[in-house]
């Protein structure tokens, strides 16, 4: 009769035991992990730059967000690298462009131009030279229009922009162009100023736009 509890107790932790190990073998693992997922939704996969899916071969992913009024500043993310940001410590109120090199990718200039107080000069002596290939990214923040000039505008048309020759004062605009470019760019956003419509006070929406841009055939 003596034996009768310690016999209880070990047929208990055998019984239990065997429980556990069916449980393990039924749900994969020591059992929580199964369960868990039971319990948890998946979450969907990203790709390069956040991107829901992932480019074709020979294509390049791009994310970028214009600026939110004159609060905060824009992104522009190529191939899972971030060339401009707040963070980065390189955007600033105007135009945000980033030159790009259409076949391999790499950066080759970030820079902010000021389009309310800056020297609209300086934005033509960076866009005026580009190499045929080129490709450009532009993310506006605050104001990016006032001080365009004619020469600006044509020179943004000729990389495909059909926006910029509307292009005014705390306008939202976001855009992907080429040096040498046919036709008109499929990567373009632009929304007005209009306090009918503005999300912020003075300011419309942020724009966010991505995408897939083919690569430049390298020069043969």
């Amino acid at each position: 009769m003596r034996l009768a509890g310690p016999l209880r107790i070990v047929a208990l932790v055998i019984t239990v035991a065997v429980t556990w190990i069916i449980v393990s073998i039924l749900l994969g693992g020591l059992g929580f992990p199964r369960i868990q997922q039971l319990f948890t939704k998946p979450r969907a996969r990203k790709y390069k730059c956040g991107l829901p899916q992932p480019c074709p071969e020979e294509h390049l992913a791009f994310r970028m967000v214009s600026g939110a009024a004159n609060v905060i500043g824009p992104k522009i993310c190529l191939e899972d690298r971030m060339l401009m940001s707040s963070v980065k410590d390189n955007v600033g109120r105007g135009l945000n462009i980033a030159l790009v090199n259409g076949v391999n990718g790499d950066l080759i200039e970030a820079r902010a131009f000021d389009m309310w107080a800056g020297d609209v000069n300086d934005l033509l002596k960076f866009i005026r030279p580009l190499h045929e290939g080129t490709l450009v990214f532009v993310a506006s923040y605050d104001d990016p229009a006032t001080k365009m000039n004619e020469e600006t505008r044509k020179l943004f048309s000729d990389l495909g922009s059909k926006n910029v020759k509307d292009l005014a004062f705390r306008d939202s605009w976001v855009f992907v162009g080429a040096k040498g470019v046919q036709n008109k760019s499929p990567f373009e956003q632009h929304v007005k100023n209009s306090k009918h419509t503005n999300k912020y006070e003075g300011w419309p929406e942020a724009l966010e736009m991505e995408g897939c841009i083919p690569r430049r055939p390298a020069a043969s």
